[in-house]
């Protein structure tokens, strides 16, 4: 009997399943190190332990998308090792802090099951929690991925299509114990904008960009642990391309947001998000935001702010779509998120 792993396809699921994911993971200040030294990250809170505690947060937590990485690279060999793509993100929250010396690990649920119609592949739709030493979830998520069949005959299952919160309701978010911006120092965070200097509907340019190089992809996706095939097998893909990991894009894309949001420091919610377009080797990636909503929080002087990251890899800001209504080709991701900010 062959004892190699040759991961889930789309007949293997059912809805109600819940899937234990392998090989726990202690994180500490290396992967923020790391973090650090693969994407262009500055904001204060998560570079600096002393910024954090004069932000009332005792034990300094790891970047918010550390977390999400190294909880979404468990889920890769029993949800998407076989997937044709990572279709979108919904329900997302971030309920506890990461500290170094965190364990986490990661759990799934089946909760929807969508045959194509051409036969050869479906859509599942997981929730996935992480957790960690002490059974407490840290993060979870709903995402939905298109899945190969093993085989073309098996029967299709019954149609399930969850229903899922277009978005994170404000009074939902979780924010951190004792945070606390009321003597935020601006100065250090490196720019001046609060949250109340922010308009609904209002667009920023963050100007930067980042070309997007092979060792650093490769890096990333071993970091995270992130086994998808056609991340790091350049023969899997008939233009012998390795797929830029769809994380290491939001990653780059939020720390790209440092100029013109430094101060939207704490993911706390993902809406949606949408990987539009592949990203290779030699792509360089820009980035642009626009705010959707705002609302005041009970933290002392902590506000929340909506906002729809996109990256692309070329073409103007602000524009999304065409008039077929269809990400423009240089569209890389659209992701729509809530942060904290300083009122």
């Amino acid at each position: 009997m062959a004892k190699t792993n040759p991961g889930w396809f789309f007949e293997d699921y059912r809805v109600g399943q819940v899937i234990a994911h392998a090989v726990p993971r202690t994180v500490s200040g290396g992967e923020r190190a790391l973090y650090h030294a693969l994407y262009p990250a500055r904001h204060a809170l998560y570079s600096s332990d002393e910024f954090a505690r004069n932000c009332g947060l005792s034990v300094p937590p790891l970047d918010d998308l550390i977390a999400f990485h190294t909880v979404f690279g468990k889920t890769v060999p029993d949800i998407s090792l076989n997937a044709i793509a990572n279709l979108g993100y919904a329900e997302g929250r971030w309920l506890l802090p990461v500290v170094p010396g965190d364990t986490l690990r990661s759990e799934s649920e089946v909760i929807g099951l969508k045959q194509n119609s051409n036969g050869k592949s479906g859509v599942v739709w997981v929730r996935t929690r992480g957790l960690n030493q002490r059974d407490k979830a840290v993060l979870e998520y709903v995402r939905w991925v298109m899945v190969r069949k093993r085989d073309l005959d098996a029967a299709a299952p019954e149609t399930k299509v969850p229903d899922l919160a277009k978005v994170v309701a404000p009074e939902d978010l979780v924010i951190q114990a004792g945070l606390d911006f009321t003597n935020y120092n601006f100065t250090l965070a490196g720019e001046p904008h609060k949250w109340r200097d922010y308009a609904i509907g209002e667009q920023v340019d963050h100007v930067d960009g980042v070309t997007v190089e092979e060792a650093e992809h490769m890096m990333a996706t071993r970091l995270w642990q992130n086994t998808a095939k056609v991340h790091f097998d350049a023969t899997n893909r008939a233009d012998g391309q390795r797929l830029i990991y769809g994380g290491h894009v939001i990653s780059m894309a939020r720390a790209l947001s440092f100029n013109g949001l430094a101060n939207a420091q704490m993911v706390v919610g993902l809406n949606a998000g949408a990987h539009a377009n592949p990203c290779f080797t030699g792509d360089t990636v820009r980035a642009w935001s626009e705010v959707l909503d705002k609302s005041e929080t009970n933290a002392p002087g902590v506000g929340a702010i909506r906002l729809r990251l996109v990256a692309t890899k070329g073409g103007e800001p602000f524009v999304l779509k065409g008039d077929d209504g269809k990400y423009l080709p240089e569209v890389l991701l659209d992701l729509d998120y809530w942060a904290l900010m300083p009122m």
